[in-house]
């Protein structure tokens, strides 16, 4: 539906120059939602693909091993958007006080991502709401280190800030000047919380995400904000009983056309194809997450049933194995304390799962020994490929 402008444009004025700044109308969209039935039955896969994925979390057989890869995927994925270059396999070295690949300030802000998603996720169940002052929070982990600790972490901008170009005048978004911001916050954490009217979840999230992006509310760090926002809807809603969807994936697989739709809310009022794009985006990431999850816990149980034949030395060769599960690039140092097994111990399982091709050294230096669990790492490190 074409509503036409979802909002205003206002004059500015800024580092010398007049430039126009939009300030969106409050949500939910007017006239509402055309639910036509195309749309309706891609809503409805959605919902259903949401099930099938917290139906395969419920049966893992260790959901926070998964978690703890699963989680740190999608942080390299919403960071790369933004820019940075760090893979998977660096951020893991990082935690591990190895060298990365690439330079620290990329890995450091990967690393911001998952603390400020832990700290939402744990707020949330404190029981502390969404609103805007959990979203701050949030922001102020996210910009704590490196890059971004200097646009001011945890703080609604004061200052004009604009998307594209080297100023106001040639931007290809203007968001609203920072006196309009409080108003356009606070009609947002009123759609958050059901009002002026209640809102179906995935509905709620697919519009508030937009509604953020167009605000703009911070001096950094907002695409970030506005992607994890929707993991942390869908949790403190229930929908969800893991943090598993993230849909950084699928949003950098179709930036061009993630872009165009957001701009085309704003200028034509045509929330319907954002909202197909959404669905979309929905199925697809939950049904792969699904099987990844699923990938990675036949995998675990092939390994483990193989690791058997160590008869007694199996117990053993399992709990290093089970390590390797959360943090898939290890040292034996690490992998010693974190199963409280000797160093002899652990070299020795390292040399059995080795032997069976499931880990492999990358290094060849008596100390500091770094192991991979190469079929696991793979299966995780599909769609966080660096461009070549």
């Amino acid at each position: 539906m074409q509503r036409g402008l979802q909002g205003e444009y206002v004059t500015i004025s800024t580092v010398g120059e007049t430039a126009r700044a939009f300030v969106p109308a409050p949500l939910p969209p007017q006239p509402p939602i055309d639910w036509t039935p195309a749309l309706r039955g891609k809503f409805d896969a959605a919902l259903l693909a949401l099930g099938r994925l917290d139906s395969v979390a419920a049966l893992l057989p260790d959901t926070a091993l998964f978690l703890y890869s699963y989680v740190r995927k999608e942080a390299v994925l919403s960071s790369m958007i933004e820019g940075t270059q760090s893979s998977l396999s660096d951020l893991l070295l990082f935690e591990l006080d190895q060298e990365p690949g690439v330079p620290l300030d990329d890995v450091q802000e990967v690393s911001n991502y998952v603390a400020a998603l832990d700290h939402g996720l744990a707020r949330l169940a404190e029981g502390f709401p969404l609103c805007l002052r959990l979203i701050r929070e949030v922001h102020g982990v996210l910009l704590a280190k490196g890059r971004g600790s200097r646009q001011s972490p945890g703080e609604f901008r004061t200052s004009q800030n604009w998307i594209g170009g080297v100023r106001p005048g040639n931007a290809a978004y203007v968001p609203p000047p920072p006196e309009r911001l409080a108003d356009c916050l606070g009609a947002w954490e009123a759609f958050l919380h059901d009002q002026p009217q209640p809102t179906p979840v995935l509905l709620k999230a697919a519009l508030a995400h937009v509604q953020f992006e167009t605000i703009h509310p911070f001096l950094d760090g907002n695409g970030r904000i506005g992607r994890l926002l929707i993991a942390l809807l869908l949790c403190d809603q229930k929908v969800l009983q893991q943090p598993m969807l993230y849909l950084s994936l699928y949003f950098k697989t179709h930036r061009r056309t993630y872009y165009e739709l957001l701009n085309r809310v704003r200028t034509d009022g045509d929330w319907e194809s954002w909202l197909d794009f959404f669905a979309d985006a929905v199925v697809d990431t939950a049904t792969q997450a699904a099987d990844t999850a699923r990938q990675l816990a036949d995998l675990a149980s092939a390994d483990a049933t193989a690791i058997a034949q160590f008869g007694r030395a199996a117990p053993s060769v399992l709990s290093i194995h089970r390590a390797l599960m959360e943090h898939p690039l290890s040292t034996a140092r690490n992998l010693a304390a974190k199963t409280g097994l000797s160093f002899v111990t652990v070299n020795k399982s390292l040399q059995h799962l080795t032997r069976l091709g499931i880990v492999t050294e990358l290094t060849a230096r008596k100390r500091n020994r770094l192991f991979r669990y190469t079929a696991y790492l793979d299966i995780l490190n599909r769609g966080t490929e660096l461009p070549t």
